[in-house]
């Protein structure tokens, strides 16, 4: 694994990718959960997103897919994180979205894990969250630079 500022422990990626695992049969609910969830915390992100969200939700899924894939692969990992984040800029995605964005998701993946979402699952899922955020941020200060 190539060094990243964060440490993630092989026990978590096994945790997001397995816990992933179980979420993808139910994606669209997944999706639906998330942007619901969303939307009810910051009214205002609504704008950000196309009038239909279905292939919206479906570009979500693909990308906790992509990302949860190549986390062991830091050197693919970093630059792809962070020209999401450049976009997310150009889509004017605020840095203070991202604290919204990562409830969402953590409260998306408990409603659809259920039992399955425990404490170690969570930490997991929070302790990549941030290591992604941390570079979709860099993307977008790199971008506005």
């Amino acid at each position: 694994m190539s060094p990243s500022p964060i440490q993630i422990t092989s026990r978590q990626i096994a945790l997001v990718r397995t816990s992933l695992t179980h979420a993808l049969p139910h994606a669209a609910a997944l999706a639906e959960l998330f942007y619901a969830r969303l939307f009810e915390l910051d009214p205002s992100t609504r704008m950000l997103f196309p009038p239909d969200m279905n292939r919206q939700g479906r570009k979500l899924v693909d990308m906790l897919d992509v990302f949860a894939g190549d986390l062991t692969r830091w050197e693919v990992l970093r630059p792809a994180a962070r020209r999401l984040g450049a976009r997310h800029a150009d889509y004017g995605v605020l840095d203070a979205h991202y604290g919204t964005v990562g409830a969402a998701l953590l409260w998306a993946l408990e409603q659809t894990l259920a039992g399955n979402f425990t404490s170690e699952v969570r930490a997991a899922w929070e302790a990549v969250y941030v290591l992604l955020t941390n570079e979709m941020r860099e993307g977008s200060r790199l971008r506005s630079s």
